[in-house]
């Protein structure tokens, strides 16, 4: 059992802890996939740019080609994961993670979906949706309406849904790919990769995997990161080979004992975060990073998650980029010089990145 001090871990530790083990503090010269495997995936159900700014904000030197390359070569692949959610991981992680997480799919298609397909039966569904896709990778619109010829009078779109839950289903280039993309046809893991699923996985790894790339945290913060219950059980196995801390709340939080926990004190650089980042939809408690005050101006009401500025290790702002070349920048508060000037070559860095030598970076404070 070890001690955060009296007042335990506060945001500000927390927030080191993070911005460390997600590479936000210094940028790593990592493999792609090396750091795709470290961070158990990266969000990117907006397409293509997400993971590709989502990996240049962590690591040096890197290119398009860097993550178009795998994606093709079936390195990796873009399938629904955590919280039910289109995130890219390795081939080996997604034959491990979609089985154990099959739950979080089954709920949330019981919640919705299920309820309009009353008497299908989803079994035979299932193996006539199989048998289309494995011989060529289908949009759900296309594979919805082949599935109700068999099924008059059923919805479509519920039943591609009922495949999508109940198959491991991959999206296929072109999409996802930096400057090119398409639609969203899937097929299955099992004949995208040539290999079968995990038949037992279990969630131990992908907790401890969890800490390493999130920790410290507690039950409730690793539920939120993948959509799993029973969390608590999970830690409470692990926690012999755990060091334990205590938040200011009192809540007790888990974390690998090797694992960077950096002093309040560390300077944290100016970083843009990609939309969607996973470094703020991990956390029951976000306020690590994302002040409460701010969470309605990065996440919107119909559920996007903006590109975010993190300053002195908090967001402080969010950007976007448009058709004009212009990377605009709207701070939530007053940057000092040294600030303005990290947002500014971030976003410079993002432009150079998508080759557009012309484009500026324009930014708005607020206060």
């Amino acid at each position: 059992m070890s001690a955060a001090g009296q007042d335990g871990l506060g945001p500000r530790e927390l927030g080191r802890a993070l911005l460390a083990r997600q590479h936000l503090l210094e940028r790593s010269g990592a493999d792609p996939l090396a750091m795709i495997r470290h961070l158990v995936g990266l969000q990117a159900q907006a397409a293509p740019e997400p993971p590709y700014l989502g990996l240049l904000s962590r690591i040096e030197g890197l290119r398009p080609e860097h993550l178009t390359a795998p994606i093709e070569d079936r390195r990796v692949v873009r399938i629904a994961l955590q919280r039910g959610t289109i995130h890219l991981v390795t081939a080996e992680d997604c034959l491990t993670l979609r089985p154990l997480l099959q739950p979080v799919l089954d709920r949330a298609f019981g919640s919705n979906w299920g309820k309009r397909l009353p008497g299908v039966d989803l079994d035979r569904v299932t193996a006539r949706a199989r048998a289309l896709v494995e011989a060529e990778p289908m949009t759900f619109q296309h594979l919805g309406a082949a599935l109700a010829e068999h099924d008059p009078g059923a919805d479509p779109a519920a039943l591609a849904q009922a495949a999508r839950c109940r198959l491991p289903l991959v999206q296929v280039p072109p999409r996802g790919l930096w400057g090119r993309g398409g639609p969203a046809a899937h097929t299955t893991a099992e004949h995208w990769l040539g290999r079968p699923l995990d038949p037992g996985p279990a969630p131990d790894a992908m907790v401890l995997r969890y800490l390493a790339a999130f920790g410290p945290a507690g039950p409730a913060d690793v539920q939120k990161w993948c959509g799993l219950t029973g969390l608590a059980a999970v830690l409470k196995r692990l926690a012999p080979q755990l060091v334990t801390f205590r938040d200011r709340a009192g809540r007790t939080l888990y974390d690998l004992p090797d694992a960077p926990r950096p002093d309040a004190s560390v300077p944290a650089p100016v970083r843009l975060l990609a939309p969607f980042d996973n470094l703020l939809l991990s956390h029951a408690d976000r306020t690590r990073v994302l002040p409460e005050e701010y969470r309605p101006r990065i996440m919107t009401q119909n559920g996007i998650v903006l590109g975010s500025v993190l300053v002195d290790g908090l967001v402080a702002g969010a950007w976007r980029t448009g058709d004009d070349g212009v990377l605009r920048v709207r701070a939530f508060t007053r940057l000092g010089r040294a600030d303005l000037a990290g947002v500014e070559r971030e976003g410079a860095r993002v432009l150079a990145f998508g080759g557009d030598d012309r484009g500026r970076v324009a930014v708005e404070q607020d206060g």
